[in-house]
């Protein structure tokens, strides 16, 4: 469980490929302070151009294994056969040091991260209809129409649990669902909870002699 000394929020947030998660989360970080990505283990194989502790930490599977063993993940999973994780060391770095984290995981890693830690705040990426999300995946030029098929049979699933989280933001405007993933975190930020943490000492001294 999180830390009740903690000042920094872990937030989760989940879409069905194609909603632009990743865009709005890269942007969000580059555009508030104290808030950063997690960074995730994984036992694939390095692909050109991606570097170790940046885009993943690159691990063998008994390593990974070693680390399941040890419950060092808040949640992890078999993709493909190959396995992915979020490390909960690395999170509690953060968060104890103030700085908010962000995961970007599925549905099922989002569940596991709920049973294993006491406050999140988890967020929903939705499209604006099936049509938009299918144009999406379509201008990529990434897959053939059978990939495309199986993206879009794959979000739907997806979206069907969007109502196990806190928060849903449409992204049908980029823009405006910037906007609104940042009235989430920064609403968080000012709940009474992690004031007090972060401003002990200023209410301390506000309330002297009252």
């Amino acid at each position: 469980m999180t830390d009740s000394t903690a000042t920094g929020q872990l937030f989760v947030v989940s879409a069905p490929s194609g909603a632009g998660k990743t865009s709005l989360v890269k942007r969000l970080v580059a555009e508030l302070p104290n808030i950063g990505l997690s960074i995730s283990h994984t036992t694939r194989a390095r692909r050109p151009g991606e570097e170790d502790g940046c885009d993943y930490y690159f691990v063998t599977k008994p390593q990974f294994q070693e680390m399941i063993a040890e419950n060092a993940f808040l949640e992890y999973a078999n993709v493909f056969g190959n396995y992915y994780g979020t490390a909960r060391s690395q999170i509690e770095v953060s968060l104890n040091q103030g700085d908010d984290v962000i995961l970007e995981i599925d549905w099922q890693g989002a569940r596991q991260v709920r049973r294993a830690w006491q406050d999140v705040v988890s967020i929903f990426v939705l499209p604006p209809s099936l049509e938009a999300l299918y144009e999406r995946l379509h201008k990529r030029g990434q897959d053939d129409e059978a990939v495309i098929e199986r993206r879009m049979q794959a979000a739907r699933e997806e979206m069907s649990h969007y109502a196990e989280y806190d928060y849903v933001v449409i992204n049908d405007d980029f823009e405006t669902a910037l906007s609104e993933l940042k009235a989430i975190v920064l609403a968080h930020r000012l709940r009474l909870d992690r004031q007090q943490r972060r401003h002990r000492v200023l209410l301390d001294a506000l309330l002297a002699g009252a």
